[in-house]
């Protein structure tokens, strides 16, 4: 059998479809657009009265389309659609009662609005391709918006009605901030969205409602600040911009949030600035309220408030520091400037956010008061020298170095804090010179509780000034480390002496570098024979290593410690060498006048009140006095107090001749201030050896730029006379100004 040859069955082959028009276009019967419209009318009047349609919305929608069929009663049945809604609108606004106000109305608009939406959705569902033609084709508005359109316009346009929902919502809002009573916020949302929809909200509502939101925070923030404090005005004014905010974002266009802040904002702080951190800054730092300065920080948002704020924490911190700074003394000035700065150091990096400006703030308030008042500005001054804070911080690391009463860590901490306020003074050169005497005593009678901390507090020191500044102190670092090795060479020859080898007594010599050490007062005091003995032998032994050196004892510094028997028990008494020397006197006489323990000991007369007065007054009273009193006279007698009874086995006797006295502080001021005429002469000389010929003016800048401390025009003046005196430089022939360097 054979396939059958039609060519409908190969591929490629199809025949082509051919679509045509109908011979004569369809017509719709007569009288069909009038029995239509009908029919279409009565839907929509029975939607606008919430009514039962005869017909169905497929028929509904299916004559609607058969009348957009003809182009030419699309028009016309848009028209008649719009004066049906228009006169069902207008029928609307008699509903309203012109004696129903308040929210009773605003209820009546509520409701009215939500069904006219709900009719205008219906309408428009049924004429949904009359929308869309009609729209495509004439570029009018859509039915959904013609239905905005005559509800704006028929409604809210006529009878005032617009203006008694405005003046109502107004009210509600007004009624709420008064605190009477509670906004219906879905009334109020549903009204708000209304006029979103119909496009005046924001001539309508906004406007109104931002106007007269600053009326009434204008009002009532001028009469809370006048009897609020600071802080509770804070909170308040946070209170409300918050409730204020929820209502916004509750009810209102999240555009209008942005507008009401700032009007709060305005009114309520912008406008109160110079009055809220005069009245109330200065109390909430005093009292360390943190969690109220973080409020006030956050709320003075603008660039204006932030930099006032700054400005008067300057003001305040300046204020504080000068105040401790003039009325504080040594005991307190140091611990205070510490704790005010920790404290402000958490208020700037809680409340202010670590902001920058408030930091550098914070850093020129201490550095510009830290070194006022009580430092002396002048550096060759004839004046008695006064207390600076660098004196009074150089004592605080000498008391906290003796205590003992911190750990390591906790001592570490305290360094840190103390390097902060050492970053602040400028005379740094006064905190080195009562640091190194005091350091001197610390290391010589062994009193630093730490020798750890003593190192890293040189490191410190080092790291912030440089190497010159800390090369003395670790010059006498050296010198302790050196004697100690030095003294067991000592013991290894003083053992192989047989001549020493009766001497019940241990000596240890510290030998110091007096270019490092502080300058201490030579005396002399006649010494038991034995000690003669040891202090010859030693060096003999230390000239035979170094030769060429001299050695010079300082009998002031030196420190003993006597074994001594009373009548019920024996103790060990830590005296210094002149305190050892009146005791000593003890084992000869039972009792001494004080000409006699003069005469014997040939000790300065102050020198051994003080002494006899630690013996005699003090809290471990080996000696008795007669007769009795708290300071010692020339006529008092002594004797051995055989009856002393203490719980300690070894017993401190205060040093108290190591205790510097007003005149010691004196001269190390002094010093210091002698120093710095070295130093500003050697500025001098420096500079007119660069520049050759300077003016005055230029000379007074350039040493400033190259001294540390602060110093005075007149001081320059003095030093610029005595060098030219003696032919370091020369004034100008012709201009008195202007200075020639002589080679």
């Amino acid at each position: 059998m054979q396939p059958a040859s039609s060519s409908a069955f190969r591929p490629g082959t199809a025949k082509k479809l051919s679509i045509k028009n109908f011979k004569s276009k369809p017509t719709l019967p007569e009288n069909y657009e009038n029995e239509s419209w009908t029919k279409l009318e009565e839907a929509v009047k029975a939607i606008h009265r919430s009514s039962f349609i005869k017909f169905s919305l497929e028929e509904l929608y299916k004559a609607v389309e058969n009348l957009c069929s003809d182009k030419t009663a699309v028009s016309k049945i848009y028209c008649q659609l719009r004066e049906v809604c228009d006169s069902h609108i207008q029928g609307q606004v008699s509903v309203f009662d012109g004696s129903v106000t308040g929210e009773i109305f605003l209820r009546q608009l509520d409701q009215q609005w939500k069904d006219h939406c709900n009719q205008t959705s219906m309408i428009r569902c049924i004429f949904l391709v009359l929308d869309r033609s009609y729209m495509q084709n004439y570029m009018t508005i859509s039915l959904w918006d013609l239905g905005l359109d005559l509800f704006r316009k028929n409604v809210l346009d006529s009878a005032n009605i617009g203006e008694k929902c405005i003046s109502g919502i107004m009210k509600m809002i007004q009624n709420e901030r008064d605190g009477s009573v509670s906004i219906d916020r879905t009334l109020l949302r549903s009204l708000l969205s209304m006029f979103s929809d119909l496009h005046i909200y924001p001539n309508w509502f906004e406007k109104r409602f931002l106007k007269e939101t600053i009326a009434f925070y204008n009002q009532e923030g001028n009469e809370q600040l006048l009897h609020r404090s600071t802080e509770d005005f804070l909170k308040y004014a946070e209170r409300r911009m918050n409730d204020e905010s929820k209502l916004c974002t509750t009810c209102m266009s999240y555009e209008t949030d942005k507008a009401l802040l700032n009007c709060m904002e305005q009114q309520l702080i912008r406008n109160h600035h110079e009055e809220l951190l005069v009245k109330g800054l200065e109390k909430l730092l005093r009292y360390n309220r943190v969690a109220d300065m973080t409020l006030l920080y956050a709320l003075f948002k603008a660039e204006e408030g932030r930099k006032m704020l700054c400005e008067h924490f300057n003001k305040h911190v300046k204020l504080v520091v000068a105040n401790i700074v003039m009325k504080e003394n040594e005991s307190t000035m140091v611990q205070s400037l510490l704790d005010l700065k920790e404290k402000l150091d958490h208020i700037v990096e809680v409340s202010f956010q670590k902001d920058a400006k408030f930091i550098n703030s914070l850093r020129e308030a201490f550095e510009v008061s830290i070194n006022c008042g009580k430092q002396r500005t002048s550096s060759t001054s004839s004046t008695a020298p006064v207390a600076s804070p660098a004196e009074y911080i150089a004592k605080y690391v000498d008391r906290e170095m003796r205590s003992g009463k911190l750990n390591e860590a906790e001592l570490e901490r305290t360094l840190d804090r103390i390097m902060i306020l050492f970053r602040y003074i400028q005379g740094k050169d006064v905190f080195e010179m009562f640091y190194k005497n005091d350091l001197a005593k610390r290391l010589l009678i062994g009193r630093s509780a730490s020798v750890d901390a003593e190192k890293s507090m040189l490191s410190k020191l080092k790291q912030e000034c440089g190497s010159m500044f800390t090369k003395n102190l670790e010059g006498m670092f050296k010198d302790m480390t050196y004697s100690k090795e030095m003294m067991v060479q000592y013991r290894q020859h003083q053992s192989a002496k047989p001549e020493l080898a009766n001497i019940n007594i241990e000596m240890t010599v510290n030998v110091l570098t007096a270019v490092y050490w502080p300058k201490y007062p030579t005396t002399k005091v006649p010494l038991p024979p034995d000690m003669y003995r040891l202090q010859d032998a030693f060096c003999t032994f230390y000239q035979a290593k170094h030769s060429g050196r001299t050695l010079t004892f300082q009998h002031t510094l030196g420190h003993c410690l006597l074994k001594s028997y009373f009548k019920k028990e024996k103790k060990e008494l830590q005296v210094s060498l002149h305190q050892a020397l009146v005791l000593l006197n003890f084992n000869q006489y039972d009792r001494m006048s004080f000409t006699d323990i003069q005469s014997t000991t040939q000790i300065d007369e102050a020198e051994l009140k003080r002494t006899l007065q630690s013996l005699a007054c003090g809290k471990a009273r080996v000696l008795t006095k007669s007769p009795k009193s708290k300071e010692v006279q020339k006529t008092d007698n002594f004797e051995f107090n055989e009856n002393f009874s203490h719980k300690l086995m070894r017993i401190k006797i205060n040093q108290i001749q190591l205790k510097e006295t007003v005149k010691e502080n004196q001269e190390t001021n002094n010093r210091v201030h002698e120093n710095r005429k070295n130093q500003i002469e050697a500025a001098i000389v420096r500079i007119m050896k660069t520049r050759k010929t300077l003016t005055h003016q230029n000379l007074m800048v350039e040493i400033g730029n190259q001294v540390k401390f602060p110093i005075l025009s007149t001081d320059i003046k003095k030093r610029v006379e005595n060098l030219i005196e003696r032919d370091y430089m020369k004034r100008d022939k012709d201009q008195n100004n202007i200075y020639h360097y002589v080679a």
